[in-house]
């Protein structure tokens, strides 16, 4: 058995890395904390456009998309990627959808999107925004626009999605977001690290830096087998050791990058603080990693 990607998975995700290059550049990120809706104008029709969403997604696999996942969180795309992707399985990927389950309340994107999939005793019902009441609340990424929703189960349609079946495709979603903005992280730090200089040389030549840095890629090239593992199985538990290992990493990779940039790390006027607050964003989203464990853990010592 062979495995690895097939041909036609990578090229899917370099030609969403190249579109991504060229529409979704750091500026753009930073207009969308400033901008109506938090979003990169245009950028969603595009993504349709190319199978990543819309009607195309829908017949794709979890396995299938992984990869562009990562790609978007490389990027800080500030899209409802993963909630529309949590919500693909059952046919409604062709919408962009802020979701809202009990474990993450609230909605990304709420004043934007055409759909909203919301939770309530462990049934989804689907609603278009105008039926429902949003209530802004503020966000540490400021491209991710947060709402409470307030709405009425009678105005909305039960969903035939399965509440888990969603969480799980949501925490892995943004799983592989969190592989990629680690690994973007990561090759910031070595960037700057090769061209800072104190006491005469680069301070990427300083033993102490170099240590923190492989530890980075060594919990990045861990995670990213395991996020992939559970886009193959999409098991409950693989999917929250996929969520713990992304986490673990990205924080990791926020912590040493803060570190090595130094003070102008800290600076909203310097890109890196994008990355930053989309890693401690998505780490906290769908169950942080402390959540993941002990789900982990209950289901090791639950009996068959």
């Amino acid at each position: 058995m062979r495995f690895a990607f097939t041909d036609e998975q990578l090229a899917f995700r370099d030609a969403v890395r190249d579109l991504l290059e060229k529409e979704c550049p750091p500026q753009a990120v930073r207009d969308a904390w400033s901008n109506e809706t938090g979003r990169v104008p245009g950028l969603w029709d595009k993504l349709c456009r190319m199978g990543v969403v819309g009607p195309d997604a829908a017949s794709l696999e979890p396995l299938d998309l992984v990869l562009v996942l990562e790609e978007t969180g490389r990027a800080c795309v500030p899209e409802p990627l993963v909630e529309t992707f949590a919500c693909g399985a059952g046919g409604v990927a062709s919408v962009a959808t802020g979701l809202g389950l009990e474990l993450s309340p609230l909605v990304l994107y709420a004043d934007s999107v055409e759909r909203l999939v919301l939770e309530r005793n462990s049934a989804l019902y689907a609603l278009p925004p105008a039926r429902a009441s949003l209530e802004s609340r503020p966000a540490v990424d400021g491209s991710r626009r947060l709402f409470a929703v307030s709405w009425d189960t009678g105005r909305a349609e039960r969903t035939g999605l399965e509440a888990r079946s969603v969480l799980d495709r949501a925490a892995l979603g943004a799983a592989a977001q969190l592989c990629g903005i680690a690994q973007q992280l990561l090759d910031k730090t070595v960037g700057y690290a090769q061209q800072r200089r104190q006491f005469g040389q680069p301070i990427g030549a300083f033993q102490a830096v170099k240590h923190q840095l492989a530890d980075v890629a060594l919990k990045v090239e861990f995670a990213r087998p395991v996020v992939h593992r559970a886009a193959y199985t999409m098991e409950p538990t693989h999917v929250s050791m996929a969520k713990t290992y992304a986490s673990d990493a990205a924080l990791l990779a926020s912590r040493v990058a803060l570190q090595v940039h130094g003070a102008i790390g800290y600076t909203v006027e310097y890109d890196l603080h994008l990355w930053l607050k989309r890693a401690w964003s998505l780490a906290a989203a769908w169950g942080d990693a402390g959540w993941h464990v002990d789900r982990v853990g209950r289901a090791i010592l639950t009996p068959r």
